[in-house]
């Protein structure tokens, strides 16, 4: 039985650049990527900001972007700005397809896995693949030790009968009904006709009706004077929002090397994972000898890290959720994008400065005082039913 060096369990985002930076900086090691679906990558649309990652991330992770743009617009019912910081997303197809090159035969896809140790991977079929270590990389579990919300979200990828006429992304239209949480929709300009639409909501449950959202894409872009003519693509999906927890315990359940949204590794207030799996991928490149005691044991002080240096995020999360009725969410969202363009910069990369973090709680509140003194201090045990 071939024996591989590391086994990813999953094919995300995450294990993704793991094996690509791996692939980079270790070409000798024998890796394995074992995924569930018919590709690498599922169907999901992956963005970031350009200052999301250092200048070395960008030159590794470009084989992976399909779009880049100059700017992006948000939109709130006091004023709408244009940032100048560019854009950048990958897809799904350009993920599954520099994937497909670089491991070839090391993929294997429609795999559905029963069972992982930290040495081996069990498929349903009942073959079973062994390593010096496994990382599981299968997507966010949810967790008796996370409290959190969530960001839902409903895209549809539209071909336009007319050209569309933007320039760049509109990230937040914040301008629409709120539909008792915050929602906004989420505009991105694929080509001169195509655009990807998301109608996104951070709500305190996964519930979201998706004939309700498909209608409310239709009804935003004919408000826009957008002409849908043929649906090319539709995604949806729940991106965590931490309120608060208990990282020991959180990582103590699993038995292995984790990535991604299984790691608990996304930033807390968007849930969006690309820069903190960049870094985690860089970090398991530098390993020498990959195994699963050695993983585990950097990504654990990895994931402890970061846990710490976000707090000021899951602090901001409790007033968004807790802090004011859901329909007046957006008022929150509305002040911080009034602010700094680089402070907006370092937010979004989750490294705002001591400065960054004053400037953000003080000034005109968007809700009570009391209230927001509250959700901040409200403790982790009163939090749970919340989840």
């Amino acid at each position: 039985m071939k024996q591989w060096d590391v086994i990813l369990a999953g094919g995300g985002l995450a294990n993704g650049l793991i094996a690509l930076r791996l692939r980079q900086q270790q070409p000798s090691l024998r890796l394995l990527m074992v995924e569930a679906g018919p590709s690498a990558g599922g169907n999901h649309t992956w963005s970031f900001h350009e200052d999301d990652l250092t200048a070395e991330q960008h030159h590794w992770i470009a084989p992976l972007v399909a779009h880049r743009w100059q700017g992006y617009d948000v939109r709130f019912p006091r004023f709408t700005r244009t940032l100048t910081s560019d854009y950048l997303s990958i897809t799904s197809e350009r993920f599954a397809e520099a994937i497909g090159e670089l491991l070839g035969e090391d993929l294997l896809t429609g795999c559905e896995i029963s069972a992982l140790t930290p040495q081996s991977v069990r498929l349903a079929d009942g073959r079973t693949f062994t390593a010096g270590a496994v990382i599981d990389g299968r997507g966010y579990r949810p967790s008796r030790y996370h409290t959190i919300g969530l960001q839902a979200f409903l895209g549809q990828q539209w071909q336009l009968a007319q050209p569309h006429g933007l320039q760049r992304p509109i990230l937040m239209d914040a301008t629409v009904d709120q539909q008792q949480s915050y929602r906004f929709v989420y505009t991105l300009p694929l080509s001169a006709d195509t655009l990807l639409i998301e109608d996104t909501h951070y709500q305190d449950s996964v519930a979201l009706d998706p004939d309700a959202a498909r209608q409310r894409i239709a009804d935003y872009a004919a408000a826009q004077g957008w002409q849908l003519q043929t649906l090319q693509r539709e995604e949806w999906g729940s991106l965590p929002i931490t309120l608060a927890g208990q990282p020991a315990a959180f990582r103590a359940q699993h038995q292995l090397p984790c990535s991604g949204l299984r790691a608990g590794l996304f930033h807390p207030t968007t849930g969006y994972s690309l820069p903190l799996a960049a870094s985690l991928a860089d970090l398991i490149a530098r390993q020498p000898t990959p195994t699963s005691a050695s993983l585990n044991a950097a990504i654990g002080y990895f994931s402890a890290r970061q846990w710490r240096q976000q707090r000021f995020f899951r602090v901001l999360n409790r007033m968004l959720f807790l802090a004011g009725p859901p329909a007046q969410r957006w008022q929150i969202m509305q002040r911080f994008y009034s602010l700094d363009d680089r402070l907006i910069a370092r937010f979004y990369a989750g490294h705002p400065t001591l400065t960054d973090r004053i400037r953000i709680l003080t000034g005109k509140p968007p809700v009570p005082v009391g209230k927001a003194l509250l959700a901040v201090l409200k403790k982790t045990s009163r939090l749970r039913a919340f989840r």
